[in-house]
């Protein structure tokens, strides 16, 4: 029987995993080399540095990590020692694009801002950025790309150079975190290129926290009229309080933590593992039902108001951003486990495809709108 560790914050980890063998579910911020011994199979989350001093003389061979990024895992190391590697590409870009909006209805609601015709700038068209593209272009937003990769690849012509995309009026980043080689994104944004954004502009990064130099998005942020959403920061957990004081929104790495989005990083993981094995990919889970899922909304009216109280009423990004300012009264050893606390303990969130909107009134281009957004719509 294969003996199998996988991080306890996993959704349906147990269930999963034990039609391979024993699982053991511990704290992925606690697992160490001694603990990997005896096992075989290694199952993560982003917060685990999988790499030889946590596997070496372990028997482990295949690691699944169970999110979108991978910068936490030394793959050169897994391919030298034949250890089958996989992730879950994709699994919560719903979740985070989702996010994404939340935020920018937020500020559009409370400062009176009509998002159509605004520039908006995508950094990192993949998995999730593609997706934010296309949402953004329903807002009637200009928007920008910037995807080095994907332009050499030649698979589009409208890309632009990153100090081009740092002029627009809202800026997400949607890169993997790399360290080295051209495509670099360590510090993609530094002291020198932001001081390219314009004042009054939204920057938001979903990422990774490293992908921004956060000392320098300080004191940037401390002379230039910025609107700052962060979800991801260095050195997590010991994030920069100063910067979260001078962030509009700040949460605790939770822009891909919906229901769906960590059930599908469950399920791509599990399906590896199968073919890994050479079992049938047979596990149906059961997602818990939604009490209420109806919801209505005004086509009259500010347009982004109106949808901020929709998606506010799915999810309140509000809780989210208190929560993590519980930190600013903690010392640092406190700071490190509420943030962990925050994601252990994160609320069951479920995306907006679960919802049907009732109209009284036709109105196409909002049902247009909520429908990319993948909800239901119905007029009566």
């Amino acid at each position: 029987m294969l003996k199998i560790i996988v991080d306890e914050n996993i959704v349906f980890g147990e269930e999963a995993f034990s039609k391979f063998g024993e699982v053991r579910l511990l704290p992925g911020r606690n697992l160490n080399n001694q603990i990997l011994k005896d096992a075989e199979i290694l199952i993560v989350r982003s917060i685990t540095k999988v790499d030889e001093e946590l596997l070496m003389n372990t028997r482990i061979k295949f690691v699944g990590t169970a999110t979108t990024g991978n910068d936490h895992v030394d793959q050169k190391y897994l391919n030298e020692k034949s250890i089958f590697f996989a992730d879950a590409k994709g699994c919560n870009a719903d979740s985070v694009t989702e996010y994404v909006f939340t935020t920018l209805m937020k500020i559009a609601s409370e400062k009176n801002i009509t998002l159509k015709n605004k520039t908006f700038s995508v950094v990192g068209v993949g998995n999730i950025g593609s997706i934010v593209v296309k949402l953004a272009e329903s807002f009637g937003m200009h928007v920008l790309k910037n995807d080095p990769p994907l332009e050499r690849a030649g698979n589009e012509t409208d890309f632009v150079s990153l100090d081009e995309a740092l002029q627009a009026d809202i800026i997400s980043l949607h890169v993997p975190l790399t360290k080295d080689g051209i495509d670099k994104t360590y510090h993609l944004l530094n002291s020198e290129n932001l001081k390219r954004l314009r004042d009054d502009s939204i920057l938001i990064n979903t990422s990774r926290g490293e992908v921004v130099d956060n000392k320098a998005l300080l004191e940037t942020i401390r002379s230039r009229k910025l609107k700052v959403i962060l979800d991801v920061w260095e050195n997590e957990p010991n994030i920069n309080k100063e910067l979260l004081d001078c962030t509009v929104i700040g949460t605790a790495h939770i822009a891909g933590y919906s229901f769906e989005g960590k059930v599908n990083g469950t399920k791509m993981i599990f399906d590896a593992l199968c073919k890994f094995v050479g079992e049938k990919k047979q596990w149906n889970q059961s997602l818990p039902t939604i009490e209420n899922p109806i919801r209505q909304l005004s086509s009259n009216g500010h347009k982004e108001k109106n949808l901020y109280q929709l998606f506010k009423s799915i999810y309140n990004i509000d809780c989210d951003d208190a929560g993590l300012r519980k930190v600013l009264q903690y010392g640092p050893n406190n700071t490190r486990k509420h943030f962990d606390l925050l994601r252990k303990e994160y609320p069951m969130r479920r995306e907006f495809d679960n919802f049907r909107i009732i109209f009284s009134e036709k109105n196409d281009e909002l049902i247009n709108l909520l429908q990319k957004f993948r909800f239901k719509v119905e007029l009566i």
